[in-house]
């Protein structure tokens, strides 16, 4: 049973092979991708167990690899829990948009503009 490598959503609707445009009916997220993959292994060189794969370096974009094989265990509960939580320490940290804390709205250091002034 295939499920989304970003939020576990079971896949079982979407009729294998996956194409290229092939998106998550839940998270909306890319599944053409080498996260998606049999061949996907951080632990190797180019993160692919593949040899004769050419290297794609956004491991999370939809790609034209001919070797894509759909994984079944792509979905990693821990690392999406750490990715929740590394998304709202950042969120906290920065603000998490244009009504956050740190929006940026009328905040210039003196020292900036004076880089930009001409006299």
């Amino acid at each position: 049973m295939a499920v989304c490598w970003r939020c576990g959503a079971d896949l079982a609707d979407l009729t294998p092979p996956l194409s290229r445009s092939d998106e998550c009916p839940s998270c909306r997220s890319q599944l053409h991708v080498c996260r998606m993959c049999c061949y996907y292994d951080p632990r190797v060189t180019k993160a692919c167990r593949e040899d004769d794969a050419e290297e794609v370096r956004e491991k999370d974009r939809a790609n034209f690899c001919d070797y894509f094989r759909l994984a079944d265990d792509a979905f990693d509960a821990q690392l999406a829990a750490a990715d929740k939580k590394a998304a709202v320490n950042l969120n906290a940290l920065f603000g998490s948009g244009e009504d956050g804390p740190n929006s940026g709205e009328g905040i210039v250091p003196p020292d900036a503009e004076d880089l930009f002034r001409k006299d």
